[in-house]
């Protein structure tokens, strides 16, 4: 390379000034930039990890009966890198009513979506939407089930009404197609595949990940048909609870293992007739014969030796618990390997450090508890809900927090994560000084529970409560019967102390605090007599 002499070329020296000045100026703006950026953080991406019906007492971060037969090892990942929530709770423990109360944060009674007979109300605020008018790429994928067609998300694809485990259905904005596999992994497919092409966009996302598993008929997928097969899971204590100090609520609802529970519809006892009626357009008939031939290879003998044992009463009651403990847990462990697939994802394209990750589900469920599968009822199985979020670098890890928390509080907290002021209308509050680890002093002391949908299936009855971190009441009202606990002497609920008057002070204190919480969210109930 040939070298110019700058003294006998002075000419040159002027010549450059100008591009000296200009690249200073350059270096200053780029050097002011990175300053600025340092400055505001970015807004991070929310993972919304969503199931159906999943207990907490179904994931093994909870240390419950089935953690050590049953692990969740995906989903524990989100917890050991983050937060779990011990006390974290619905407004409305049934489906429908649970996702609208997600998506704009407020009670039943204020977003119009008391059962799931309702139609969802898209013109509402919802926080995908401000999050939308804010910068954000949103998408949906997955369950639905609020009737009315999505908005505000630049892309969604969805099941329709429950949608079906075996090559499912799935409507977009433009058309409906079948998707051939197993929903939870065509869920996270579709999922991964809407990451990979907007990861360069330059924008936040919200991904709200929506899996129809693990909801009622637990149809196990293809790689899960033999799992638990051959273990037995211990049962709850109260398997065979008959109610003596409840009421008529808890002793006429129609979700009991012993009397609700179908052989055939639930457990998969099918003849040759059954796998022609409703069971072949729900699930046999929608497989392909491959899946058909690896589900008879594993269903067909559970058949015969059900059959062969002739079994009555009890013994009915725990096989039924058995297989169902089986069925429901194997449709968990397909959800738990697609978790660690999208968590793998994350990790290696360099997602994992901005991108906030929560996993929860729309209710609690009973896993053979009071004798029950479903949910329904404000009792500590259906009303509580799994909650673990991470957030590396930002939420600290392995900590848990026993502040009662809702599902009212989503909206304000992805809001609140963004900068995005929240509307007044909603009625949860921001997670986020839990999530760093703190509790505000004016945290609350008590949530609102409603349950609308009666009669209907199930049968549970029309009843409000509310809840203290010790005591919760229970108020039945169009029977007007009442139910307390306490949680702290009695944590399954089994000894209604209502009548007990060492418990007036007690009684008087939650009364008095239910008529101030509807007063305070705006509820009026027919028939509520205090």
């Amino acid at each position: 390379m040939k070298f110019i002499n700058m003294k006998r070329q002075p000419y040159l020296s002027w010549m450059m000034k100008p591009f000296v000045f200009f690249l200073l100026f350059v270096l200053a703006s780029c050097s002011e930039k990175t300053k600025n950026e340092e400055e505001t953080p970015r807004q991070p991406n929310i993972l919304f990890i969503f199931t159906d019906d999943h207990a907490f007492q179904a994931i093994s971060a909870y240390q419950s009966r089935l953690a050590d037969l049953a692990p969740t090892p995906n989903i524990d990942r989100i917890a050991a890198k983050g937060i779990l929530f011990n006390k974290a709770y619905v407004t409305n423990s049934i489906c429908a009513p649970s996702r609208a109360s997600v998506l704009t944060g407020t009670h039943s009674h204020v977003n119009g979506h008391r059962t799931n007979a309702d139609t969802f109300d898209g013109s509402q605020i919802t926080f995908p939407k401000l999050l939308r008018e804010n910068g954000y790429n949103t998408a949906l994928i997955g369950k639905w089930h609020l009737k009315s067609v999505p908005t505000g998300f630049d892309h969604w694809e969805i099941l329709p009404g429950q949608g079906h485990y075996y090559n499912p259905d799935i409507i977009s904005a433009t058309d409906t197609t079948i998707a051939e596999g197993y929903v939870t992994d065509i869920i996270t497919d579709k999922s991964l595949k809407w990451l990979s092409e907007n990861q360069d966009s330059g924008k936040p996302f919200l991904l709200m990940l929506q899996h129809k598993a693990p909801h009622r008929k637990w149809e196990k997928g293809p790689e899960h048909l033999d799992l638990y097969e051959e273990l037995t899971f211990p049962e709850p204590d109260n398997l065979f609870d008959d109610y003596p100090t409840r009421g008529t609520a808890a002793k006429t609802q129609d979700l009991s293992i012993n009397k609700t529970m179908d052989l055939a519809s639930d457990l998969k006892i099918w003849t040759d007739e059954n796998k022609k009626g409703p069971v072949f357009n729900r699930t046999y008939g929608r497989m392909n014969d491959s899946q058909r031939a690896n589900w008879d290879a594993t269903y067909d003998p559970i058949i015969a030796d059900f059959q062969a044992k002739d079994l009555k009463g009890d013994d009915l009651i725990r096989w039924k618990y058995q297989r169902y403990m089986k069925d429901y847990l194997a449709t968990i462990r397909s959800v738990d390997d697609n978790v660690g697939r999208v968590l793998d994802y994350l990790e290696e394209i360099g997602l994992s450090e901005n991108t906030l990750v929560v996993y929860t589900s729309d209710q609690g469920f009973y896993l053979g508890e009071h004798g029950w599968f479903d949910k329904r009822f404000m009792y500590e199985e259906s009303f509580r809900t799994p909650l673990l979020m991470q957030w590396p670098g930002k939420i600290p890890e392995g900590i848990t927090s026993d502040k009662l928390v809702s599902n009212l509080d989503f909206a304000q907290t992805f809001l609140d994560l963004a900068d995005i002021p929240a509307p007044d209308r909603m009625q949860g509050r921001s997670l986020v000084p839990l999530m760093m680890g703190n509790t505000p002093e004016d945290w609350r002391d008590y949530l609102y529970y409603h349950y609308y949908e009666f009669p209907a299936v199930h049968s549970v009855r029309k009843h409000e409560g509310v809840t203290s971190e010790r005591y919760k009441l229970m108020h039945f009202y169009e029977l007007d019967e009442w139910e307390l606990y306490d949680l702290e002497a009695d944590p399954t609920e089994m000894n209604n102390i209502y009548n007990d008057s060492s418990y007036d002070s007690i009684k008087t204190a939650m009364t008095d605090r239910l008529k101030r919480i509807k007063t305070q969210y705006g509820v009026i109930v027919p028939k509520s007599n205090y």
